[in-house]
């Protein structure tokens, strides 16, 4: 991908959506009792994060076709009619964010705005530069961004490498301050983290983490993490999964002096979209519920991953229950989908991308 400038210019009608490709037989999918999962849309290529507009228009960050796209249900059937492109030409614009009126979008090396976007979808604004020279580096540069209850917005910056020594602002997750000011470190010793939420009640950020390659199948731990205060250090690159201590970077080191994962995950799943459930439509089981979408592995003898799991956590912000929600996208070491990022409709039900398949899922909760 060129560096410069880049901008988006046309906001092209792509297609009619909603028709699955014959190859989608849903029914592979296992989901609890009650549940049910559809396409809400699909041609959208290497399909990241989701953001949901204010009247309604669901945008979606595409990792690889230097695209966003912007989904409309306008008749309100769990169906999105149209599939239009608002940005093209982007550096890997993977993350997206929507806060009033305006479309945030996270390319490589920078993160623009769009300002009042869904009053001018087929025309869309130039952007305006928000945040510019972050590094250039493509590896675990993909970046999940949001705002958080504070109004600032956070994103992360991921290592470009599989072990090394790096500087900052690799390695961290950043906040910006709403009302202004600089740039701010508020977690650091991240590998590659690509999805973090807050929890509704405490407030606490929880962020996925996806841990280093090389020490085989099983080593080590992908992370679930929990901050509870600005500045905590989560290992990396000197201790990973809270208990391995690196053989070559960790000489000196103690597991003990870095805040351990809330939960250990499987190695190699790749924890990517975090989303804690606010909606109304699923059983009060899920209440609050976070939901992880583990991406999946590429390099394990047999994969693991290509999952939604949820995770119930008590009032002490501890994980009590991990447990898969949806399962079916990997069959005899074949993977047909790889969940990556969530949002919730106004009526309750979850949309989850699928960068693989190129498609938006809803998924609907009846009892009927």
């Amino acid at each position: 991908m060129p560096r410069g400038t880049r901008r988006a210019t046309l906001g092209c009608l792509l297609l009619l959506a909603g028709v699955p490709a014959a190859a989608f037989d849903l029914a592979r999918l296992s989901l609890p009792p009650g549940f049910h999962i559809a396409i809400y849309a699909d041609h959208v290529p290497q399909a990241r994060q989701l953001a949901l507009g204010a009247h309604g228009v669901l945008f979606i960050g595409s990792s690889g076709a230097g695209r966003v796209y912007a989904a409309q249900d306008r008749d309100g059937d769990g169906v999105a009619e149209t599939v239009t492109v608002v940005a093209h030409d982007l550096y890997l614009p993977a993350g997206v964010a929507f806060r009033e009126g305006s479309l945030y979008v996270a390319e490589i090396n920078r993160i623009l705005r769009f300002d009042n976007i869904e009053a001018h979808l087929a025309q869309p604004p130039a952007p305006v530069v928000v945040i510019d020279g972050l590094p250039e580096s493509s590896h675990h540069g993909l970046k999940f961004i949001g705002f958080g209850p504070d109004q600032a917005l956070y994103f992360a910056v991921g290592v470009p490498c599989n072990i090394c020594a790096y500087e900052s602002p690799f390695g961290t997750l950043v906040r910006v301050p709403g009302g202004g000011g600089g740039a701010q470190i508020h977690a650091l010793g991240l590998r590659n983290s690509v999805g973090f939420d807050w929890h509704p009640d405490s407030g606490d950020l929880w962020f996925g983490d996806n841990g280093r390659d090389g020490l085989g199948d099983d080593l080590p731990a992908d992370e679930l993490n929990r901050v509870t205060r600005a500045g905590e250090h989560f290992g990396f690159p000197y201790v990973h999964g809270g208990d391995v201590v690196d053989a070559d970077f960790g000489q000196g080191h103690l597991p003990a002096e870095f805040t351990a994962p809330a939960r250990k995950l499987g190695a190699h799943v790749a924890p990517l979209g975090l989303m804690f459930y606010r909606g109304r439509q699923f059983p009060a089981a899920y209440h609050h519920a976070l939901f992880v979408a583990e991406h999946g592995s590429w390099d394990r003898n047999h994969k693991v991953g290509y999952r939604v799991m949820v995770a119930t956590i008590d009032g002490h912000g501890a994980v009590t229950r991990y447990a898969p929600f949806i399962t079916g996208w990997l069959a005899d070491e074949e993977s047909w989908g790889q969940p990556v990022a969530f949002a919730t409709l106004a009526d309750g039900s979850l949309l989850i991308s699928d960068d693989q398949a190129g498609v938006v899922y809803r998924v609907s909760y009846a009892t009927r």
